[in-house]
């Protein structure tokens, strides 16, 4: 992938996070979401890319846009992978909430996992700890490696888990060993992303979250020097299924980061939607609005933080339809 196509990818994580934070606070998640998916949607329509969507909105008959196997760009070369998601923590934003984002990853065909839409266990590190986590140990192990690698104590750790019933167990152990925990209603792809850089204060991501999010953190990581181990967590047959279908025959395997995500020329974009520890929200003035957005590419380390000023001299396309006039 030649490195301009980086600022491209940040203006089409822009122009989600612009759409969708029209509607933070709303109570609307699904016209948040559409809002987000119809900007990113029109956004690749610019590029000079072939790409092909292989962590979407869902299948063809449940997406009218960005679905898996839809191919977006002007349809030259590069080929390419290409994994989304419009508006990371559609509840967040519904709520006005922190910690949503507008996210996408890039790699050459055939480099990203195609995650079925279920839930993946993962657990994810920056790079001062990569190496020193194991999925299959215990909660105490992996806090007392990372807080070995990171040279501080178990109980000065920070670790985000999503707040589901099915994490009271390593909810619980994380608490006995002293850890400090910070629960999360939605949205793991910023936190795992964020234990990548110290100033979050955040160490360690695990849990059971979605194994498409899996995918996006792991291409951040992979870009960043860090590591996550996932596993899918089929809850039923019909996950089983989806999984053989895009050619995972095996659903209990370790995915370590090569597989997740395949050598290192990958571009990682992400905008804030609403403020969070990474990245802030996006902010609406009477000219137009501010976003800020990280953008980092593997094959050369280099990770961008972009401040942008926005003016609207009209009424943006990605303006919410039946605001108050």
């Amino acid at each position: 992938m030649e490195r301009e196509l980086a600022l491209e990818f940040c203006r089409v994580t822009e122009a989600a996070a612009l759409a969708s934070a029209r509607w933070m606070g709303r109570g609307n998640k699904e016209a948040a979401d559409d809002a987000a998916v119809e900007a990113m949607r029109a956004l690749f329509d610019t590029i000079h890319i072939n790409g092909t969507v292989v962590i979407g909105e869902g299948e063809m008959d449940e997406a009218p846009m960005l679905y898996i196997g839809e191919r977006v760009g002007k349809g030259e070369s590069p080929l390419l992978d290409i994994a989304v998601d419009p508006l990371e923590g559609t509840n967040i934003v519904a709520k006005g909430l922190s910690g949503a984002i507008a996210v996408l990853a890039v790699a050459d065909r055939g480099c990203l996992l195609h995650a079925p839409d279920m839930y993946m266990n993962k657990i994810a590190v920056g790079p001062r700890a990569a190496g020193c986590i194991d999925i299959d140990a215990s909660v105490e192990q992996n806090l007392k490696e990372v807080a070995r690698a990171l040279e501080k104590g178990v109980n000065d750790l920070t670790v985000v888990i999503l707040d589901r019933p099915r994490h009271k167990e390593i909810i619980d152990e994380a608490r006995r060993c002293g850890a400090r925990i910070q629960l999360i209603t939605d949205g793991d792809v910023s936190p795992a992303v964020a234990c990548a850089f110290e100033e979050t204060g955040i160490d360690l991501m695990m849990g059971v979250g979605g194994a498409p999010e899996g995918v996006l953190a792991a291409a951040a990581l992979k870009c960043l020097g860090g590591e996550m181990q996932g596993r899918l967590w089929p809850e039923n047959d019909e996950d089983i299924a989806r999984a053989l279908k895009l050619g995972i025959s095996d659903v209990n395997k370790l995915l370590t980061m090569d597989d997740l995500v395949k050598g290192d020329d990958v571009i990682f974009a992400a905008t804030g939607i609403t403020h969070g520890s990474l990245l802030e929200g996006v902010r609406f003035t009477n000219q137009g609005a501010y976003t800020h957005t990280v953008i980092m590419r593997g094959k050369t380390g280099t990770i961008r933080f972009i401040k942008a000023q926005h003016i609207f001299d009209k009424k943006p396309a990605y303006a919410m339809k039946g605001a108050c006039k």
